[in-house]
């Protein structure tokens, strides 16, 4: 297949304007990271101008994508990609003045609080936010009504008790953090933190994720093997889209400001009793 046709797509027409070989190389996980950007998207009201937090960006294509289509601005932020490395890409991309690279921990984040209009993740946020306390965190930083949307691999449905057996060879000990939208729903739905907009499985989402291991990835014979098995029965690509609620109060316990704040004022005392008389 020539390169016109490789990643083209006429249910990414957004995407389809990229290069493949350009996709390719910036590729920095399993899945096409503009497909399910613009899958994602299409469910925001992203405008000119917005700061977006891109949390977990990879190599930035995503980052780039955001602020070519919809003229955001974007902090791309990742820890195991070098900020070094994606300010070359998005120099390259000519979007310097809009994509502003940041290596930072999900987890230690920093920015000002109510800082961004949106906060998007993408094929990154099972590996993190699934920790109960995790969205109290990532609501401090997004204004009081502002979007947070996150897409990725998932789970069609959750398993009822062990792993699928044809799911077996490529089930890794990782990929426990994995689920479906509805367990995603239920998970930011219960902090009462944020109002719940959109909770979906990608139609057909386990196809465009074969397409793309077929792709990238020919030679991963156990991933394709498992996907045209499993044919969408478990395996498939979720997204979840919420709005911070206004007038809610947020922990202060998970708020970092309040952590590097906290007085040091240690005593020395006695260790054991007999120290003490």
């Amino acid at each position: 297949m020539g390169s016109d046709g490789l990643l083209f797509s006429e249910r990414f027409p957004r995407s389809s304007k990229y290069h493949p070989e350009w996709v390719m190389a910036h590729a920095s996980g399993g899945a096409n990271a503009l497909w399910l950007t613009e899958w994602l998207t299409s469910s925001l009201n992203l405008r000119p101008g917005m700061r977006v937090l891109d949390l977990g960006c990879g190599r930035a294509s995503s980052s780039i994508f955001l602020h070519r289509e919809f003229g955001v601005q974007v902090w791309a932020t990742d820890l195991w990609f070098s900020a070094t490395e994606n300010i070359q890409r998005i120099r390259d991309a000519g979007v310097e003045d809009g994509v502003f690279p940041l290596h930072a921990d999900a987890r230690s984040l920093p920015f000002a609080g109510e800082f961004f209009d949106a906060i998007v993740c993408i094929d990154a946020y099972p590996y993190f936010g699934t920790d109960d306390l995790y969205l109290n965190y990532l609501v401090h930083f997004v204004k009081p009504g502002g979007i947070l949307g996150i897409a990725g691999a998932g789970l069609v449905t959750e398993f009822e008790d062990q792993v699928p057996a044809h799911l077996r060879q490529i089930w890794t000990q990782d990929l426990w953090c994995l689920h479906s939208a509805s367990w995603w729903r239920r998970h930011w739905g219960k902090t009462g933190l944020v109002d719940i907009q959109g909770a979906d499985t990608m139609p057909d989402g386990w196809q465009v994720w074969l397409e793309w291991q077929r792709t990238v990835s020919p030679d991963n014979a156990e991933e394709i093997s498992a996907l045209e098995e499993d044919r969408g029965q478990y395996l498939g690509y979720v997204g979840l889209v919420a709005g911070r609620r206004h007038g809610v109060e947020l922990e202060d316990y998970c708020w970092p400001d309040t952590l590097r704040s906290a007085p040091v004022d240690y005593t020395k005392k006695p260790l054991l009793r007999t120290e003490g008389s």
